[in-house]
């Protein structure tokens, strides 16, 4: 996709317009926000409804909600009637929160302080290198969720939205049944290797994570009806990794880390693959596109950087990184998108 991203007018407006439209995203993304916060799209399932009637229901100022519904309107995101009456659009259907699909634990996350104040601090980080966030709070992330259990709660459920978009889009593109034995390192709360296992009679799953992620993976996985043919395993992707799989796992895991962290995880992939000369890597990951053209794994490189230090990578900056912890890339993944990166050591013949 390239071009302006905004109201559907802007590539016609000249170009001072869009720059200054470029600067107006702090102020869209708040309207966003307080939309999502105030359920709007939930109250309009059933059909559109005048401000009046969305300020009751909303419990708001019915001339302030006016105002912030004419800007959503104007970037597509409700349609305002002639008899002032606003309606649901296609843009906005995913803001309601019992739909397939929702984006509003997304949308909310997005608007909070946490992620402002890094983005606010991005001068920091660009002078020094150092993630915003530790330089904002004076603590890391993950610690910052644990100290905070209401932000930490809608982190988990904003990725478990993105998690269950993404694996769609990993699904249609790779085929994860080609695998015996499979083994998903990071694997989280266990989603990812349920729906494999659900999909895939054949494969036998395990599960590596945390202590904590690792029960609530029990559960999710007892739940799913696959138990029977997964194992979870408490420990760290740092620390030798249980062998034998024909496949690992790393779903969004290695975007968090710096290239020498990174380079230690993928280590331990390569020592649990030893011996097994057909075994295979997968790194499941949003591959960053080329140069000049909008893709989102350009903005989430901008979050992992400010966040963590880690990254979003490109297709050659994945071939340093695997060369260097001793594995090649094999498949041609579509850049631009979530794609898999199937791998295997070097040297292997498999």
């Amino acid at each position: 996709m390239t071009g302006v991203i905004g109201p559907p007018m802007a590539a016609a407006l000249p170009p001072h317009v869009r720059l200054l439209l470029l600067t107006d995203g702090t102020r869209v993304s708040r309207v966003l926000h307080v939309i999502a916060e105030l359920g709007v799209a939930d109250q309009l399932a059933g059909g559109p409804l005048t401000v009046d009637e969305l300020a009751e229901r909303t419990g708001t100022h019915a001339e302030s909600l006016c105002r912030v519904l004419r800007v959503a309107a104007a970037f597509g995101l409700f349609e305002e009637g002639s008899d002032g009456c606003y309606g649901l659009t296609e843009l906005s259907e995913p803001l309601r929160s019992d739909v397939r699909g929702s984006q509003r634990d997304m949308v909310l996350y997005n608007g909070t302080d946490e992620l402002w104040r890094s983005y606010g601090s991005l001068l920091h980080t660009v002078r020094t290198g150092e993630p915003a966030f530790e330089q904002v709070y004076g603590h890391g992330f993950f610690e910052h969720l644990e100290q905070h259990p209401r932000t930490g709660a809608l982190f988990d459920r904003a990725m478990t939205g993105m998690s269950r978009a993404t694996t769609a889009m990993l699904f249609d593109s790779f085929d994860f049944g080609r695998f015996t034995r499979l083994t998903d390192v990071g694997g989280g709360h266990g989603y990812f290797l349920s729906e494999i296992l659900k999909r895939h009679p054949g494969v036998v799953g395990t599960l590596v994570d945390r202590p904590a992620a690792a029960e609530q993976a029990r559960k999710l996985l007892e739940d799913a009806g696959v138990a029977d043919r997964a194992e979870v395993v408490a420990g760290d992707f740092f620390q030798p990794l249980p062998p034998g799989a024909d496949a690992y796992v790393l779903k969004a895991v290695l975007h968090d880390w710096a290239d020498d962290d990174a380079v230690r995880i993928l280590g331990r992939i390569r020592d649990a693959l030893a011996g097994r000369p057909k075994g295979r890597l997968l790194i499941c990951e949003f591959l960053v596109g080329p140069a000049n053209r909008w893709d989102r794994g350009k903005l989430l490189d901008l979050d992992m950087m400010l966040r963590f230090g880690g990254r979003e990578r490109d297709e050659e900056q994945w071939r340093t990184l695997l060369a260097t912890a001793g594995l090649e890339l094999v498949n041609d993944p579509v850049p631009g998108r979530w794609a898999v990166l199937e791998c295997r050591p070097v040297g292997s013949t498999g």
